[in-house]
């Protein structure tokens, strides 16, 4: 009812919560602070049941929940709620704009700072591919248990996901430590890429990982208090970044070069939309005449 009085959009909303089948989803604990206890670095939880964690760094303050949940490889994680505080970098004056894509997962206003597509999923396809086969050659007929070479088949599947998956955490991570750590401000593209799910780019866009970066980024700017606005990336790709003057017709996507009609400026379609960015945001760079007026609203991240 909160998110219906406040306006929030569909996509946005919490909605009703949806029951998990058993053979469909990971076993997962929640406890609140009455149901655990931290003592000689074991966790305690309700039941009797004592645990020995390896701990992968020390919790900044007394956690206040804890969640136990199982992954696909068999491995359990304890994720604990607490209070953290803010860990402010020193200041660069520097304001930066970033422009998501599937050639390169993140285009931004400095050369030095874009993101180069990864493609850990590529490097890894062949070595997928081949536990995939493995499992269908060993899958088990309907109504009979799963023998052990489908269990392994099916085990080493998820490992190669698994890793996948952190390589691209890492280097949204890393990425995302070295943008924060020298400019202050930030302009990002509020992009959401669900879309290209169902385009010609499915396989590639999901191995730039946008959304995994974009999350990351969030996260770094919230931790060491960088000012990050997300920008609507409406009609990004039809402005000029320089002089605001916006094209009669959008480009396609085969025209990598933006020429402005107004003031003649030529430049990389991404660079030119990464400089939109920072005008939206109202973090003008130094050369820029105007931006338009009236474009999209921009927000916070919170």
């Amino acid at each position: 009812m909160k998110d219906v009085k406040t306006g929030l959009p569909m996509r946005r909303r919490a909605g009703m919560p949806h029951f998990k089948k058993k053979d469909l989803a990971s076993p997962t604990l929640n406890y609140t602070r009455r149901g655990f206890r931290l003592k000689d670095g074991r966790l305690h939880l309700g039941g009797g049941i004592r645990l020995t964690v390896v701990w992968s760094r020390d919790l900044p303050a007394d956690p206040s929940s804890v969640r136990i949940y199982q992954d696909n490889l068999g491995h359990w994680y304890a994720s604990f709620v607490v209070q953290a505080e803010g860990q402010p970098l020193p200041e660069t004056g520097g304001a930066i704009g970033i422009d998501w894509g599937v050639k390169e997962t993140a285009t931004t206003t400095s050369d030095a700072h874009d993101l180069r597509h990864p493609e850990h999923g590529k490097k890894t396809a062949g070595e997928v591919a081949r536990y995939q086969r493995m499992m269908a050659r060993r899958r088990p007929k309907p109504g009979r248990a799963a023998s052990k070479g489908y269990r392994t088949a099916k085990r080493l599947a998820a490992k190669a996901h698994k890793k996948i998956a952190r390589q691209r955490q890492d280097t949204a991570r890393k990425w995302a430590k070295r943008v924060v750590t020298e400019f202050d401000q930030i302009a990002v593209e509020d992009f959401r890429p669900r879309f290209l799910a169902k385009s010609t780019m499915a396989r590639k866009a999901a191995d730039a990982a946008i959304s995994a970066t974009k999350h990351e980024l969030i996260n770094m700017a919230r931790k060491h208090a960088r000012d990050l606005r997300l920008v609507n990336p409406a009609h990004t790709t039809m402005d000029c970044g320089r002089c605001g003057a916006r094209a009669k017709h959008a480009l396609p996507l085969s025209e990598r070069t933006y020429t402005c009609t107004a003031c003649g400026a030529v430049s990389p379609r991404d660079k030119n939309s990464a400089r939109v960015m920072l005008v939206r945001a109202g973090l003008n760079p130094a050369g820029v005449d105007r931006g338009r007026p009236d474009g999209p609203p921009v927000r916070r991240a919170a």
